[in-house]
């Protein structure tokens, strides 16, 4: 009997190894993904209207009134 607790000890030490590895495997936080960048979107430009100058914006009202 004390033969194959002797033969047995390497097998449940590694198995209790394993385990201990696999737990540490599933309860870790994900790593973010290969592709994801850290910066921000780039947006395209033309989405809002700048200011336009003094001297164009009484032309264009002029040109609403009528």
């Amino acid at each position: 009997m004390a033969i194959v607790a002797f033969l047995l000890l390497p097998v449940v030490t590694m198995l209790l190894y394993g385990m201990d590895r696999t737990e540490d495997w599933l309860s870790r936080a994900p790593k973010p993904p290969r592709h994801a960048r850290s910066r921000h979107l780039r947006l395209i430009h033309g989405g809002r209207r700048e200011a336009a100058p003094a001297g164009q914006e009484a032309s264009e009202a002029g040109t609403e009134a009528a």
